[in-house]
């Protein structure tokens, strides 16, 4: 018959298995935090309906770390006059591109687009009648809010430059979601007319 181990476990064992958790746990979750996904909390109605007030989002910080955003993701970024504060916007135009949007409708003019691009946005519930005109430079993003009425974003203090990007939501926890791939636009419905 084996020995049997009649040691019960001792207080100071606890703590040195205890203080080990920790330890191994932060060494996993700081970096995680601090390069890869942070927490972000959606505040205001600029992305109704895709994303409403209290919407707590998990956004991936590495994917752009290694390529550009795709026209149709969903940004989160540093606010280009306060870098201090968040925002959360639709990517609409890319570096070297123009923005064009007449009664509401958008179009992207570019050296691949040159009798443009009009974009199909099943997102936007109402739009703003407005014209407006912009041309991108290297390294900028236009970005606008889902809910044009309601949206302070590119059309009132212009691009967002590439160093402020902070990342793109991956999961929404309240109310829950999972976002595919990068982006959430299909560009095979778009129209060039």
């Amino acid at each position: 018959m084996p020995p049997t181990d009649n040691r019960r476990p001792t207080t100071s064992n606890f703590w040195k298995e205890l203080i080990k958790l920790v330890v191994i746990s932060l060494a996993i979750v700081i970096p995680f935090r601090l390069y890869i996904a942070k927490p972000f909390i959606v505040n205001g109605a600029s992305m109704d309906p895709t994303f409403e007030t209290g919407d707590y989002l998990i956004v991936d910080e590495l994917t752009y770390q290694f390529r550009g955003p795709e026209r149709g993701s969903v940004l989160i970024f540093k606010y280009p006059k306060d870098p201090s504060k968040s925002f959360i916007k639709r990517v609409i135009g890319l570096p070297g591109e123009t923005v064009r949007i007449a009664d509401g409708k958008v179009a992207i003019y570019s050296d691949e687009y040159p009798d443009g691009l009009f974009l199909d946005e099943p997102y936007v519930e109402s739009k703003k009648k407005e014209s407006l005109e912009y041309e991108l430079g290297p390294g900028e993003y236009y970005v606008l809010g889902d809910n044009r009425v309601g949206s302070a974003d590119s059309r009132i203090w212009g691009p967002v430059p590439e160093a402020n990007i902070i990342g793109r939501p991956i999961i929404r926890f309240f109310p829950p979601a999972i976002f595919p791939g990068a982006s959430a636009y299909d560009m095979s419905n778009q129209n060039n007319q």
